[in-house]
């Protein structure tokens, strides 16, 4: 049974099944799913607990024994399975095959994963976990649901913000929810149930957010051009590879590259998606940047790319001055914003002001 973790709540209110599986990335979400179902197993007499974390040493007969074995005192017991590579592997695979087929009834067993990808969630240990369990999918918060998310955090201590303090916020705790629930925490701690103004989140709320390198794509396909300086500089700060962030950013060119061309002889759009495997939303950001993005524009930036991989290599290039981090953020500046590459003087300096209001320098 596939179940949303906003119907958790009243899925616990009736009667626990013997099994639960929640799986996601999001570490704060997934941990807050499993206190809630501990407590509920708590109250209906799970009064022991086991608990077993998949690792190399790990034997998959403990699982079973675990199920198998009758609590100290005769009470109902709580077992919970991390796998925190989500792989178990042939044995681990067969072995939860097993457990789903001799439940104990007497017990609760929640399995933690983590986001499980394409080819994994083909598997039949993860068939028959879906067959047997209340199964939680969590997604991710991404960017454009985060201050909704936070808005609500902030209304169940009884606070608000309005719109530009929510962004603010969402900016300064973007990929980082367990930071982010300590900051809206603290602005309970803080304040009073009340309206929070701008200045109090600005003066309260920490720069914690930690970006992913494999997000940069977003940021230059819907031409965020504050973002993406934002994320440049947090993953220069934070001493990523500098290789990878240009290889993310060379292949998402490419690929723009190959699907303009071929749109521009005539191929649909949407079949171009289908023959290049994307789908979801990143077919919908992609869509509008093809239409936003000349040939020329393109072929060009791959150039520059070339460049700026002599640069990342120790080599001098013609089209750059300073260092490699600063020409691949004009790079990715070029893709996500043309014109300011087009003599807008104007548009740049709007840019740069936009940035700095952010806290970010350039």
């Amino acid at each position: 049974m596939q179940l949303c973790v906003d119907a958790l709540d009243s899925h616990l209110a009736g009667n626990l099944v013997p099994l639960y599986v929640i799986t996601s990335d999001e570490h704060l979400l997934a941990l807050e799913a499993a206190d809630k179902i501990r407590r509920s197993a708590r109250a209906n007499g799970c009064s022991e607990r086991d608990v077993l974390i998949v690792d190399r040493s790990f034997k998959w007969s403990a699982l079973l024994e675990a199920n198998q074995s009758q609590s100290l005192f005769g009470d109902k017991k709580l077992i919970e399975l991390r796998i925190p590579g989500g792989k178990p592997g042939k044995d681990g695979g067969q072995a939860l095959q097993q457990y789903t087929a001799t439940l104990n009834p007497d017990n609760v067993t929640i399995i933690n994963l983590p986001k499980l990808d394409w080819a994994t969630q083909k598997a039949a240990w993860v068939a028959s976990l879906r067959q047997a369990a209340v199964y939680i999918d969590i997604p991710l918060v991404e960017r454009a649901h985060l201050p909704n998310w936070i808005g609500v955090r902030l209304a169940a201590q009884q606070q608000s913000a309005d719109h530009q303090s929510l962004d603010l916020i969402a900016d300064r705790v973007e990929g980082n929810l367990l930071a982010a629930h300590q900051e809206i925490q603290k602005l309970a701690f803080l304040y009073p149930p009340d309206k929070l103004s701008f200045e109090q989140c600005h003066d309260a709320v920490l720069n914690v957010a930690r970006y992913d390198v494999f997000k940069l794509n977003e940021a230059m396909l819907v031409g965020d051009a504050t973002r993406l300086v934002r994320m440049m500089d947090s993953l220069k700060s934070e001493g990523e590879a500098l290789p990878l962030v240009l290889w993310v950013v060379s292949e998402e060119i490419r690929t723009l590259l190959k699907l303009k061309s071929a749109a521009v002889q005539g191929r649909s759009i949407a079949t171009l998606l289908k023959e290049y495997r994307i789908w979801g939303p990143r077919a919908k950001l992609i869509e509008p940047s093809l239409r936003r993005l000349s040939l020329a524009t393109l072929e060009a930036a791959l150039k520059d790319a070339a460049q700026v991989d002599k640069m990342v290599k120790g080599l001098r290039a013609k089209a750059f001055s300073g260092d490699a981090w600063d020409a691949l953020l004009q790079l990715g500046l070029k893709v996500a914003q043309p014109r300011l590459f087009s003599g807008d003087k104007k548009l740049i300096k709007t840019v740069e002001r936009d940035v700095k209001s952010k806290d970010i320098n350039i």
